[in-house]
């Protein structure tokens, strides 16, 4: 008979892997993360640590573990030694009831603190972990603080309002709670609420724990939390701008594949912890960056801020690509050239309507209108409002989203030529349209486009699937009266082998496809 096997999992770690709601962090990470701080605040009585988006309950329980074993020669008697890191050291602010219970449950092992089998014994049911439910502040349908949709959130008292605490403090209770001096604000908070928009679009809530948590002026704050901010995007623009201008940030985990953190959740554009530290200065020596690809990680010093860009460069290996491509080269960047959303003024579900035609007979003066997938129809040129002049160029159209740089294929960058006469839906936009281009040129150009040095330069300033005119900033004009192709392009910036290897083992190899193709 097979040995059997005792299998005794950490019901934390059973827990991450089957969230798909709010995202709960597995031990191993959570004990990575702390494992940036001095380890010599584990050994020290006094350090106290908050926890200001509970959950799971994971970081207190494994911060617990540490202080039981670093505090063993200061206070020898086991009980007393747990008592005082229960109630002098670690404190949390739960996200809901429900993970109020689960996070007491972790840490004190039961889910009333007061109760008989808890690990301590408090005077009141909560201990330090405690819930308070919270009511948003309705003004013009959106809630003044997180910018919540009243029609999403407004909800009968038996719902959760998912108005978190933390990030919805008055002043007084932030004066109280700053009164307490965290030297460490360590967490997974929530990411994102829905925000009424179309396609149950989403707004992010994360940075306003990270700047709720800069205000109390902790010694240290560690927090994981998607790669977004990188580049900025939808409400996260000034937080992109605060974060690069902050000195004190000493440490980043990049991970563009989020399922090397969360095998169970897809968050798009990654995730990332950071350690800031306020004894820290970044204009000095720079950031320690990790860069994570499964088993495989990179790190090296490098500027949280490089020479002005306004987004972080994920990966420190770019940085000297740039600097020949981009600095050196001084050549005029695509994005001057890409249109914005909707550049004929159609929305991306134009095609559903009944201005949209399958076939152009019985059309007075028809245009062919690239839609959503592929779909081609047809529409009349006089509803055309926006960028007319556009038209009846040649011109090359490349999709609004993409998958280059994620973790999924790269398939769906299919630029292809738009001849005269035709025209797109905000599913794409165009490239070069406000120049006089032929049709070769937009041929070269469209081939161009997916060369694996173009999308190499087109992902640095993408952080998700949006592929705005902005993301191209780094992706250089040439002289399209000629194909180029990636070994030239190599040639003609003067990369190395190496960076040449690292181009190509970040970008996937794609056929030439499209319209033109």
């Amino acid at each position: 008979m097979p040995e059997k096997v005792n299998y005794n999992p950490d019901i934390l770690s059973c827990l991450a892997n089957l969230s798909s709601d709010e995202v709960f962090t597995p031990p191993e990470i959570a004990n990575a993360m702390l494992d940036m701080l001095p380890q010599e605040l584990f050994q020290s009585p006094d350090t106290k640590f908050l926890d200001p988006g509970c959950k799971s309950g994971v970081f207190l329980r494994e911060i617990a573990k540490r202080l039981n074993e670093g505090l063993k020669n200061q206070i020898p008697d086991v009980e007393q030694r747990m008592d005082h890191i229960m109630k002098k050291q670690l404190f949390g602010i739960a996200i809901t009831q429900i993970t109020a219970l689960l996070s007491r449950r972790s840490v004190y092992c039961s889910k009333d603190a007061s109760g008989e089998y808890s690990v301590v014994n408090f005077s009141n049911s909560d201990g330090n972990i405690r819930y308070r439910r919270i009511e948003h502040t309705w003004v013009d349908g959106r809630c003044s603080i997180c910018g919540a949709s009243q029609d999403v959130q407004d909800r009968g008292d038996e719902l959760e309002t998912h108005a978190y605490e933390f990030i919805h403090m008055d002043s007084k209770a932030l004066k109280e709670l700053r009164g307490m001096k965290f030297d460490v604000i360590i967490g997974n908070p929530p990411y994102q609420l829905e925000d009424g928009g179309a396609q149950a679009s989403a707004r992010p809530i994360y940075h306003l724990f990270v700047q709720q948590a800069i205000k109390l002026s902790p010694r240290y704050i560690c927090m994981i939390v998607p790669s977004r901010w990188f580049t900025g995007g939808k409400g996260l623009d000034q937080f992109r701008d605060e974060m690069l201008n902050d000195n004190h940030i000493s440490v980043i985990h990049d991970f563009p594949k989020a399922s090397d953190c969360f095998p169970s959740v897809e968050i798009k554009g990654g995730v990332n912890y950071f350690l800031r530290d306020s004894s820290y200065d970044n204009t000095k020596k720079g950031i320690l960056a990790f860069s994570h690809d499964g088993n495989k990680v990179f790190s090296m010093y490098r500027p949280l801020k490089y020479k002005g860009v306004d987004i972080y460069v994920r990966d420190g290996r770019a940085i000297p690509i740039l600097e020949k491509v981009v600095f050196d080269s001084k050549e005029e960047p695509l994005s001057l050239h890409v249109s914005t959303r909707k550049p004929f003024g159609l929305t991306g579900e134009f095609y559903k309507t009944d201005l949209f035609n399958e076939k152009k007979e019985g059309l007075k003066h028809p245009l062919k209108c690239y839609a959503k997938g592929m779909g081609v129809g047809y529409v009349e040129r006089d509803i055309i409002v926006a960028n007319k002049d556009y038209i009846d160029k040649w011109k090359v159209f490349v999709p609004r989203a993409n998958n280059i740089g994620m973790d999924t294929p790269d398939d769906n960058m299919n630029s292809f030529v738009g001849c005269p006469g035709e025209i797109c839906t905000e599913s794409y936009m165009t490239v070069c349209a406000d120049l006089n281009m032929n049709k070769n040129q937009c041929e070269n150009l469209a081939k161009y486009l997916r060369t694996k040095f173009a999308r190499f330069c087109h992902c640095l300033m993408k952080a998700s699937q949006d592929a705005t005119a902005k993301t191209y900033a780094f992706v250089p004009m040439q002289d399209f009266s000629k194909l180029w192709t990636d070994n030239e392009l190599y040639k003609k910036y003067k990369l190395t082998s190496d960076e040449i290897a690292f181009i190509e083992s970040m970008i996937k190899p794609m056929e030439l496809g499209g319209a033109d193709a």
